[in-house]
């Protein structure tokens, strides 16, 4: 097929998020079809990444943002009553390069990822033969988790983005052919406050290669001697979700394993901490490592991962990753939502500080629990493996 992908991030390196996703998507269906490939970039991305993109479409075209751009764009989203998280990601100049793609080639499919990018197809002057919406998770119900928890006037700035992101949701879901989520508990959200998409829904989830994140290679330790009992977070720490959950982990559970376990350590690992991460540095046994060139020995060196997460959407790939490393990994429900594994056979879920503590203490005390990281591994070989999912993505793609 001629294929045209929208991304709202340039899908490399896959280090993050929605880019792993992305960049699979691209590198798988680049091997079997004529890719096009429209995008945004901004710093710290480079000439390297974007030639690495490059190198798998047959063409590619990149729309470069700015801190300066952002802010002239969210100013105009307030004026214009614009999403300010889609208001980022206006660009003529893309828009133009999708309308002459669009009707200089016979695409056969576009595939959007993000409503933001959905808007494109919005706006071209030419219908494509099939149009994918992959909405990833559904943003506008992310933006009423965070209006739950923030203060005013915060709070009134994420009310209305979800009112308005929805809004846009709904609009590129009724254009689209099909529209994507990243699990069935996303598309169950999704239906419930667009139930007119009904029928046009599915679910895509996100895969693992499961020979990166292989625990028989021989990783180097980036632990000191003194850290006998590590425990990792991995992610990117300038991402609410992510600074709220290290927060509550660092400052009410790690006191409470720290009265049995005084060796226990809490490493932070991940690009870009926000200053509150930092600020976590001077709470005992915990350490912040930034932006890394592996994650994997951190997480091969550990004792157990842990993702208490309190606000999420989606599917949690740094679960996924650490379940294909063998490793014991400790989850909030928020955090397995997606994730169909199995509490005390292949993962330990918890819900309170106390829960997490007690699970985590579980594993620094009994060795035996090596056996729950094998078991995560198979479940992660059974059950998302990128080759199967990339499968049924391109059976959704077919016009």
């Amino acid at each position: 097929m001629k294929l045209l992908l929208l991304f709202h991030r340039l899908p490399y390196p896959p280090n993050k998020g929605e880019k792993i996703r992305y960049f699979h998507f691209l590198k798988g269906l680049a091997d079997r079809h004529e890719i096009r490939v429209g995008c945004f970039a901004e710093p710290p991305d480079s000439a390297v990444d974007v030639g690495a993109v490059g190198q798998l479409c047959a063409d590619l075209h990149v729309s470069w943002s700015s801190t300066i751009a952002r802010r002239t764009a969210y100013l105009r989203g307030m004026m214009t009553g614009a999403p300010l998280s889609m208001a980022a990601f206006d660009s003529t100049s893309l828009q133009a390069w999708v309308d002459r793609t669009m009707q200089q080639t016979p695409v056969d499919c576009v595939l959007a990822c993000s409503a933001a990018m959905g808007r494109f197809v919005l706006k071209a002057a030419t219908r494509p033969r099939r149009f994918v919406m992959d909405f990833v998770d559904m943003d506008s119900d992310k933006w009423a988790q965070y209006a739950s928890t923030a203060g005013w006037p915060v709070t009134a700035i994420y009310r209305r983005e979800s009112r308005l992101t929805l809004g846009v949701e709904r609009a590129v879901a009724a254009a689209a052919d099909a529209s994507l989520l990243v699990s069935a508990t996303e598309v169950e959200d999704f239906l419930r406050l667009v139930p007119e998409a009904k029928g046009k829904v599915h679910a895509v989830e996100n895969g693992v290669d499961a020979d990166y994140y292989d625990p028989g290679r021989d990783y180097p330790t980036p632990f000191g001697p003194r850290d006998t009992a590590p425990i990792v977070f991995v992610g990117t720490m300038d991402y609410l979700p992510n600074v709220d959950a290290v927060g509550w982990f660092a400052r009410d559970v790690m006191p409470l394993i720290r009265a049995e376990r005084p060796d226990a350590t809490f490493h932070i690992v991940g690009a870009r901490p926000s200053r509150e991460v930092l600020g976590l540095r001077s709470l005992p046994g915990v350490s912040v490592t930034g932006a890394v060139p592996d994650v994997r020995p951190y997480v091969a060196w550990s004792s157990a991962s842990v993702a208490p997460l309190r606000i999420a959407r989606g599917i949690q790939n740094k679960v996924l990753e650490a379940m294909a490393m063998a490793k014991p990994v400790i989850v909030t429900p928020a955090a397995l939502a997606g994730i169909d594994a199995r509490p005390d056979i292949d993962v330990l879920l918890a819900s309170t500080q106390a829960d997490l503590a007690r699970q985590v203490l579980r594993v620094l005390r009994d060795s035996s629990n090596r056996e729950l990281g094998r078991a995560a591994r198979r479940f992660v070989l059974d059950h998302f493996l990128w080759k199967t999912k990339l499968q049924r993505l391109e059976s959704l793609l077919s016009p």
